[in-house]
């Protein structure tokens, strides 16, 4: 055990983070989870329950200080924890850019501290970064953040390329697009198409489509975005940016589709795109990566899992509504 690479994943626990660790125990890696538990569940390690190189720090990520002894030893940092959900940003911008701008801080701190077995550090970005972009959308478009959950992600992004260039912290940043898959959030904020769709498919309810569905999105499964960030680890490659995407949209119709069930339709929301496609063409180049998962066949593991999906808040048009007020407030045109 003593002999095996150490790897700290933060947010562990959570949607990503718990496919990182399986990936990197399945290396060979002794992997130091940190997770709040606020948006990741015990229950997305209970594989690894038995396992003793897999350990669980419950901590907030603003709570660590450099040199720390759960970082001594590690060659890896995976950093995916931080506040998820778009919608309550618009409402708690100081939360947000606290945990993640200011968490992201603590913990390249404690990666620096550890300079001498650092190999990586790769943090978790976010194609919102973008805005209503152009498609395909390519690592040197401009960035344009329209919200505060986007401007927290941004500004986390350009804290590690800060310390990559000023400390030498051995840098490199994945922009995720639309992930989805097993094991996705079911916290109670209203989030992300996936969670909404499967709860109220669990329900027997009518999905709440946003506008009139045509809008589409670069959807790329959990497992594919997990292997990139370990790619992105083994590389030699250092202060680097690359897109995470499935390049291949697909309409939130098709989605309502392949889970089958009726429809309503919600307002269209400011400030979100019609259509995110990433452009993956420069971590096929760099890293030999690529999306493995066609989306009907993600759809379809996802849907073998639907009961994980049981305890999430089950969301329709007025309840919805009413979260979203503040949402139509601040970001009309």
């Amino acid at each position: 055990m003593a002999n095996k690479p150490i790897a700290v994943v933060t947010g562990g626990a959570g949607f990503i983070g718990s496919h990182a660790v399986d990936q990197l125990v399945q290396r060979g890696f002794r992997v130091h989870v940190i997770d709040n538990l606020t948006g990741g569940r015990a229950a997305n390690l209970a594989q690894h329950a038995k396992d003793p190189d897999v350990v669980l720090d419950q901590r907030d990520i603003r709570s660590f200080m450099p040199g720390e002894a759960f970082f001594n030893g590690a060659s890896i940092v995976l950093h995916f924890a931080g506040i998820g959900d778009l919608v309550p940003a618009i409402e708690q911008p100081a939360e947000y850019l606290s945990v993640n701008v200011q968490g992201t801080v603590h913990m390249l701190e404690c990666a620096r501290a550890n300079s001498s077995t650092l190999r990586k550090f790769v943090y978790a970005a976010s194609s919102t970064c973008y805005g209503l972009a152009g498609v395909p959308t390519r690592e040197d478009h401009p960035i344009r953040p329209e919200h505060p959950y986007a401007l927290s992600k941004n500004l986390g992004e350009q804290a590690c390329m800060h310390w990559n260039s000023v400390y030498g912290v051995p840098v490199n940043v994945i922009r995720i697009f639309n992930a989805y898959g097993t094991r996705s959030r079911t916290s109670g904020a209203y989030g992300a198409v996936f969670g909404v769709f499967l709860r109220q498919k669990l329900a027997g309810k009518p999905f709440t489509v946003v506008g009139d569905g045509t809008q589409t999105r670069d959807f790329v499964y959990v497992t594919d975005v997990a292997r990139a960030f370990v790619a992105a680890a083994e590389t030699p490659l250092i202060g680097r940016t690359w897109n995470v995407g499935a390049g291949s949209p697909q309409s939130v119709n098709r989605l309502v589709e392949l889970l089958g069930g009726d429809a309503t339709h919600i307002p269209k929301r400011p400030g979100e795109p019609d259509c995110t496609f990433a452009d993956i063409g420069l971590i096929k180049r760099d890293l030999g990566w690529e999306p493995k998962v066609r989306f009907e066949d993600g759809v379809s593991m996802v849907m073998a899992n639907l009961d994980y999906w049981r305890d999430a808040p089950l969301w329709d048009a007025a309840t919805i509504s009413a979260t979203t007020e503040s949402w139509f407030r601040y970001l009309k045109r």
